[in-house]
């Protein structure tokens, strides 16, 4: 470990991040213990590692067919490194998912699709991945996703829908809809999950979970990143901020080329008030549900009571916006077709990708030439408009809802639908996240409120480009101020 991560962590080194988190946060009065506690639980003997393993094998296996989240389960392997106990690091030998769109030695990667039905296991991993194992997790399988993660709900063709544990015929989102569910439902306390338009705010907020996207460039193996189109994010979903916190500390990029200066280990609540914007629409001027805006009110309302100034504010950018970032969207679809069609020899039919990635590519092919290029640079000045916002209003984060419904019945933006009807629905739905993936910036949804009905609806903050560690203590006064680990969803371990 460099000097630069030692000083971030406090002079801890790595042992010693998890226990400190848990010394200096308060109790969570929680159904499970969280993964911090579950740590503290392993190192004093109150729990030994292959106890720890067995029970989380038990619970995905009992819960995997009420709620389908995992595609690839490592239970062999996860009970033999339970039983030899060689495994270190702050979180050693606490149970921990992979989502399925990163390769995992040992494991396939199928990333939603049927055509990747038959692929080998693999054989490498980036460095983000070897973080997580050196910070001594206990990996159980792979969680489920959308094919190739284009979707905010996860319901592939090829695996079936993952199903909401508040209510499972409701979509539990996307992309890292299997990690939401698994740790929602009490399989494992928090799990591998990545963002390319919201895709762990988003099920976040369907799953009552705390969800944090950090900025790009950030987290290890994330250093070339620089461009508008590098939008894609890495981190976990968790039960509690310190979680969250310790495993960002553990994975964020420290060295002395890094893009951003490291956060280090955040234990400790806000203790100035901010100055916080607040947008009620979404980027395309459509108004959310009512549930969700009397939810967003109940936050703003609280987010008063904290002391915190709070100034209605409008998005930087508008319709143009959601235009460009859906023709970016497609070219990567349109990317995978032709990738496709050079191992298959001809076209992907729909025998191979979903409707929805086939309509997406097809949509990128019929763009004129020059569409492409025209869109980047417009969501490059979409990404300075992100930053002058801040600075010309001052403000320190800006709330918003994370999605216009709370979470949908499943199939209501599945990926058969007709391309134009889940285009207008996914506009509608998903208007608040992707602009804080354009801009680099970091955005969490933290679960504040739910619906009459008992459903979990997130509150959306987001702060400049290397606000992390603002966030992270804005969560832990929401965490105090307005408890949520007591909940239980209905389905559960």
């Amino acid at each position: 470990m460099s000097q630069i991560t030692r000083r971030a962590l406090g002079g801890l080194g790595l042992a010693g991040v998890a226990a400190q988190a848990f010394a200096k946060t308060p109790a969570l009065k929680s159904a499970w213990p969280d993964a911090t506690e579950t740590a503290a639980m392993i190192r004093s003997g109150r729990m030994s590692a292959l106890e720890a393993a067995k029970a989380a094998v038990a619970r995905a296996e009992r819960l995997q067919p009420k709620l389908n989240f995992l595609v690839a389960s490592d239970f062999d392997r996860a009970l033999e490194r339970g039983e030899i106990a060689a495994m270190t690091g702050p979180f050693a030998s606490v149970p921990f998912l992979i989502k399925d769109l990163d390769d995992y030695k040992g494991l396939p990667t199928r990333s939603g699709s049927r055509t990747m039905l038959r692929m080998p296991p693999a054989t490498r991993q980036d460095a983000l991945i070897n973080a997580y194992d050196k910070a001594g997790v206990n990996v159980i399988g792979k969680s489920s996703t959308p094919e190739f993660g284009f979707l905010p709900t996860t319901e592939p063709t090829g695996f079936g829908p993952t199903r909401n544990p508040w209510d499972p015929d409701r979509s539990s989102g996307g992309s890292s809809g299997g990690a939401a569910v698994a740790v929602a439902s009490g399989v494992v306390p928090f799990a591998h999950a990545s963002d390319g338009g919201g895709s762990i705010r988003i099920p976040a907020s369907c799953c009552g979970l705390f969800g944090l996207k950090p900025s790009r460039g950030r987290m290890l193996g994330t250093r070339g990143d620089t461009q508008v189109t590098n939008i894609n994010v890495s981190h976990v979903v968790s039960r509690s901020v310190r979680d969250s916190a310790a495993m960002f500390a553990l994975t964020e990029d420290p060295g002395p080329n890094a893009q951003l200066p490291a956060v280090g280990l955040v234990t400790a609540p806000l203790k100035r008030r901010l100055r916080v914007g607040v947008v009620m629409n979404g980027v395309a001027g459509v108004a959310s549900s009512a549930e969700v805006r009397s939810a967003t009110e109940s936050s703003v309302q609280l987010m008063e009571s904290l002391g915190h100034q709070v100034i209605p504010t409008a998005w930087p950018v508008g319709q143009d916006f959601i235009d460009d970032f859906l023709l970016l969207w497609a070219a990567g679809a349109a990317d995978l077709a032709e990738t496709l069609t050079k191992v298959m020899g001809h076209p992907p039919g729909p025998d191979a990708l979903e409707g929805f990635s086939l309509s997406m590519a097809e949509m990128a092919a019929k763009a004129p030439k020059d569409a492409l290029p025209q869109a980047i640079r417009k969501l490059q000045a979409a990404a300075s408009a992100y930053d002058r916002w801040f600075i010309d209003n001052r403000f320190d984060v800006v709330l918003s809802p994370v999605l216009a419904w709370a979470p949908p019945l499943l199939g209501h933006v599945g990926p058969d639908l007709p391309f134009e009807t889940l285009k207008a629905r996914l506009i509608e739905y998903v208007g608040y996240t992707t602009q804080h993936n354009v801009a680099g910036a970091p955005a969490m949804s933290v679960p504040l409120n739910w619906t009459p009905g008992g459903l979990p609806v997130g509150t959306q903050f987001a702060a400049r480009v290397g606000g992390e560690g603002l966030l992270f203590q804005l969560a832990y006064q929401l965490e105090v101020a307005r408890p949520w680990a007591h909940r239980m969803p209905a389905i559960h371990a």
